[in-house]
């Protein structure tokens, strides 16, 4: 999974070879998706995927960190469990960030884009689900599988 370029806080919840990209804004239209997944018999893995720094390396990104908590949450409210402990970190993150617009405008990479002049990218990227989409890999592009 490649980490996002621009701070797009994607997470990518794996089930066996169907891979759907998540987000803060879309994370409630993840859960349902995936429903019967993230069980000890249909297991699930959810990606905080990161950024890349100049040199190559990865980056952690908070807004992918708390993305991925918010997926895991729904993911749990649709029967998913038990939770490996970094799941259940994910989604404390998550659940425990009382105001994760603020969160993310005030960390390293919500700042940069927002000096650069990008500030209603962020705001954007943390609209906590304003997306009903689910995008699903399908042959080298993302397309809307919901429903699937």
């Amino acid at each position: 999974m490649l980490p996002s370029p621009n701070g797009s806080a994607i997470a990518a919840a794996a089930t066996g070879s169907t891979v759907v990209a998540g987000c803060l804004r879309h994370a409630a239209a993840v859960g349902p998706a995936r429903q019967g997944h993230g069980t000890a018999e249909r297991p699930l893995a959810v990606i905080a995927a990161g950024e890349r720094w100049p040199d190559g390396s990865l980056r952690p990104a908070l807004e992918d960190l708390l993305g991925a908590g918010a997926i895991i949450d729904e993911l749990v409210s649709h029967g998913a469990g038990p939770l490996s402990p970094e799941a259940a970190a994910a989604r404390a993150c998550f659940t425990g960030t009382p105001d994760v617009a603020a969160a993310v405008a005030s960390c390293s990479s919500g700042l940069e884009p927002a000096r650069s002049g990008f500030a209603d990218d962020v705001a954007v990227a943390t609209e906590l689900d304003a997306c009903a989409g689910v995008p699903v890999l399908a042959d080298g592009a993302f397309h809307d599988g919901t429903g699937s």
